[in-house]
Parts: structure tokens; C-alpha cells; sequence
């Protein structure tokens, strides 16, 4: 591709060509099936003094006890402020349920700084329905006012049923004054400074308030109605399994399992959009029935705990070691997922660059991707997302540098790669250097507004 310069003009063009052909090819798309967890995010920025004058109230030693290792659940305060510290010493995101009822009335007390849709479906929602205009079906464990009230305006559905009769309505029309899931993220920026810890990037730790979600309830309308809804959509995406232990999983996975055969049927694609699952038994449960899906989208700590369950822990030890991540050492295990799976579609998103490993060949991959660079720079910068136009000012935002390195080393494996897709004689694999927004409003959400834009922008696309 040239010098660096030469690279860097060559990904702004494509990056821009990539922007016109996504927003052109989206009014093209359905609708959109998204399932199952939805919530209210209560976000909190995090303050360094005042959150060590909490560690002191509570005791120090108890509190540093947790930030080595997370506990499995939030049952007292130390819990909750150890994972906050587990968080920022390592800049990584972690999410875990809020038990005890005190510890929720102490998040409550603590407050937040605002209040957003929350949930990958909820945040998806907003972004499909509400800023591309792509009609999408969300399902919402409880529709509380508040709730509703944070859906934005556009084609976004919720099924309700009337005499037995199925009706598409926007949540704001549900009018059902249903229970709040809230869950508490506390967000940190890169360089935040608690006692003798330096977070070594932007992120946040997550506390769910829910009994919602965790246990993967899914509503009487989705259960009686499903197959008449998926009428209505061309593409799924499934999320929200994360929280489910081997006490609950059960029950859930025989309803996934009929949504997944109705979808199947109806040569629906699905897309599994994968969070950390720290339970081995629905982790080992999601990879046995994840051939089931077009679609996967993770990042290297989940790609990390899927390799363990597969018994490939020295590449599990090695996506885990270095930042940023040799791709090389992604590939290998993007391979091997997809061989021992049959999965066609694996995105893999970390800091700096994003990866897809496809069975099919087409441009329209890193089209796509490029597209989720640019609303997720877009997304960092505002927080919430409201326009187009808030995507398209992401095209003014640098392009990874650093990234060019592994650009040139995966020129240099293989032969056929060109522009950041190289044809494999079976599959195509796709590199792109996403844009870095150096100082982020926030950090939740991101995941999900990439995996999104992807597999709806390339579906869009093809």
C-alpha cells in the first residue's frame, strides 16, 4: 500500500467511500429482530478523591482484597468498590449482579451524572431505529415509563398483544408502568488516579441492579408470538446470555433453541453479539450451540475465555498478554473457532483495530467495518449518538497510526492482501485501523454500536 503516508490517504479515501455506500445501502434494510436484554444505564464519572474516601470508609484492605480478584457477585460494598478498582488498575471493562439489596441502595445514594438506554438491545435499538432508520423489533423484560421515555424517536417496536391480536408499537405507546433495570456503570478515563493505581486506558465497571436480565426473562409476547414477529424482521441479533449462571441457564436455552430454529427456517441471519460470560458451564453451553449462528462479534478477552473452553489455553494465555494484540495471534484463534464450529461470520473488535474472518469473499466486509469505526468514534465522542451527521463527523478523527505496523506484518503473511482484505483459499479475512478518539466521553455502548453497524451495514451492502 505504499509508504505510511500513502497509507494513511488511502484508508482516509476508503474510510469516506465506505461512509457513503453504508448510509446509502441502510434504507434498504427491513427490519431488525433484536433480543433479549434491555435496561436503564445510570452512568457515573468516576471522581478520584471521592471515591477514595469511600474505599478508606469501608477499610482499605478489605476493599484491595477484590481488585486481584473479582468476586463472582456483589453481596457487600467492598465487593462493588474492589471491582471498580480491578477495573481501573487494568483498563478493562467488567461487569458483574448486584445481589444484596444495601449494596443497590448504596449505588442508588451514590447516584449518577446521567441516564441512558441501556442493554446491547436497548443500545442497539437507538442506534438502528433511532439514528440509521432501520425498523427494529426490541424486546424489553420491563417497560417501565422511565424507560421508554430514553427510547429515541424513529421505527423502533416493541410487540404487544391485543385480544390475542400482535401489534408493533414504539415504547412510548406501550404504556405499561413496569419495574426500572438499572444498571450502574461507574467510567473512568485513561490516566485516572486512585491511591498508587493508573488506569492504563478509558473504561468503566458495570454493577446490574436488575432480576430481570441476569435471568434472561423473556416476555409472554415474544414466547406466544415469535414466529409472527420474525415476519417482520430479515436479520437478528441475539444478546444479554452473559449473566446467566449453571443454577438458570437451563430453562432459557430451550426457548433460545425454538427462537433459533424459527429463525433458521426462515433463512434468517443471527448474529451473536458475545459479552464475557464468567460462568464455564453457559460458556461452554454458548460455544456448542454457536454453529447455530451466521454471526459472532467479540473482543479478546471474550475470544480468550471461548479458546480456554475449546482447550486451547496457550492461545487463550496469549490473547490475553499483550496490548496492544500481535493479529497473528487472533487469526490463529479466529481459525480455529470457525473450523471446530462451522460459524460463517467471526468480528473481532479490540483497541486500535478490528478483524473479521468470513467462509464467503467481498469488499462489502470491510466496507462495514469501516462504517462501525466511524459510528463508534462517533460514539465515544458524544456519548449518545443522535444523527448521521454525528457519524460523519467521526471521518475527521485520526486513523490508528500505530496499526499500520500489523497492516505491513499481515502484508507480509499473505500473499494475496491488498486495501485490508486478504483472500484465503477458503475464507477472507478482513483488517481495518479504526479511528482512536484520544479522550472519550464514554466508553459503554461501544461494543455494541460497532458489532451492529457491521453486520447490519454489510447485510445492507450484500
Amino acid at each position: 500500500m505504499g509508504n505510511f503516508k500513502d497509507r494513511i490517504g488511502t484508508w482516509k479515501a476508503l474510510y469516506t467511500e465506505a461512509f457513503h455506500k453504508v448510509t446509502e445501502a441502510l434504507p434498504q434494510v427491513r427490519g431488525v429482530l433484536l433480543a433479549y436484554n434491555t435496561n436503564i444505564d445510570a452512568i457515573k464519572y468516576l471522581d478520584s478523591q471521592d471515591l477514595e474516601d469511600r474505599i478508606e470508609r469501608i477499610g482499605r484492605e478489605k476493599v484491595l482484597k477484590y481488585s486481584e480478584e473479582l468476586p463472582e457477585r456483589i453481596t457487600r460494598v467492598e465487593h462493588l468498590l474492589g471491582g471498580i478498582l480491578w477495573s481501573i488498575r487494568r483498563g478493562k471493562a467488567a461487569e458483574l449482579f448486584v445481589e444484596s439489596c444495601s449494596v443497590r441502595f448504596y449505588m442508588k445514594m451514590w447516584g449518577w451524572d446521567e441516564l441512558r438506554i441501556g442493554g446491547q438491545v436497548g443500545i442497539m435499538a437507538n442506534l438502528l431505529g433511532g439514528v440509521y432508520g432501520v425498523p427494529v423489533i426490541a424486546h424489553v423484560p420491563q417497560l417501565s415509563r422511565l424507560q421508554a421515555s430514553l427510547f429515541l424517536d424513529g421505527p423502533i417496536y416493541v410487540p404487544k398483544l391485543e385480544c390475542g391480536k400482535l401489534k408493533l408499537v414504539h415504547p412510548r405507546k406501550f404504556w405499561r408502568d413496569e419495574e426500572n433495570c438499572i444498571h450502574y456503570i461507574y467510567e473512568f478515563p485513561r490516566g485516572f488516579r486512585v491511591f498508587d493505581f493508573e488506569a492504563p486506558r478509558e473504561n468503566r465497571f458495570i454493577g446490574s441492579a436488575d432480576d430481570y436480565n441476569p435471568n434472561l426473562y423473556i416476555r409472554p409476547e415474544f414466547r406466544e408470538a415469535f414466529e409472527e414477529i420474525t415476519e417482520k424482521a430479515e436479520l437478528a441479533i441475539i444478546s444479554g446470555l452473559q449473566a446467566l449462571t449453571k443454577e438458570n441457564y437451563k430453562e432459557p436455552f430451550v426457548e433460545i433453541g425454538r427462537h433459533l430454529d424459527v429463525l433458521s427456517a426462515k433463512g434468517i441471519p443471527v448474529h451473536l453479539e458475545f459479552a464475557f460470560t464468567p460462568d464455564e458451564a453457559v460458556r461452554r453451553k454458548l460455544v456448542e450451540i454457536l454453529g447455530r449462528f451466521t454471526s459472532v462479534g467479540l473482543n479478546e478477552v471474550e475470544l480468550a475465555s471461548i479458546m480456554e473452553i475449546l482447550g486451547e489455553k496457550a492461545i487463550s494465555e496469549r490473547l490475553l498478554k499483550t496490548e496492544p494484540i500481535d493479529p497473528l495471534i487472533v487469526i490463529d484463534a479466529m481459525n480455529i473457532l470457525m473450523d471446530r464450529t462451522g460459524i460463517e461470520r467471526i468480528h473481532f473488535h479490540t483497541y486500535g483495530y478490528y478483524l473479521a474472518l468470513t467462509s464467503y469473499h467481498g469488499e462489502e466486509v470491510r466496507d462495514a467495518l469501516l462504517f462501525a469505526s466511524l459510528a463508534a468514534a462517533a460514539k465515544a465522542m458524544k456519548g449518545n449518538i443522535t444523527g448521521l451527521k454525528d457519524v460523519r463527523k467521526a471521518l475527521a478523527v485520526p486513523t490508528n497510526e500505530k496499526a499500520l505496523i500489523f497492516e505491513e506484518k499481515l502484508e507480509r503473511e499473505f500473499s494475496e492482501f491488498e486495501r485490508g482484505v486478504a483472500k484465503l483459499e477458503d475464507k477472507q479475512l478482513v483488517f481495518v485501523p479504526t479511528k482512536i478518539v484520544v479522550s472519550p466521553k464514554s466508553t459503554v455502548g461501544i461494543g455494541d454500536t460497532i458489532s451492529s453497524s457491521a453486520f447490519v451495514g454489510e447485510f445492507a451492502l450484500r
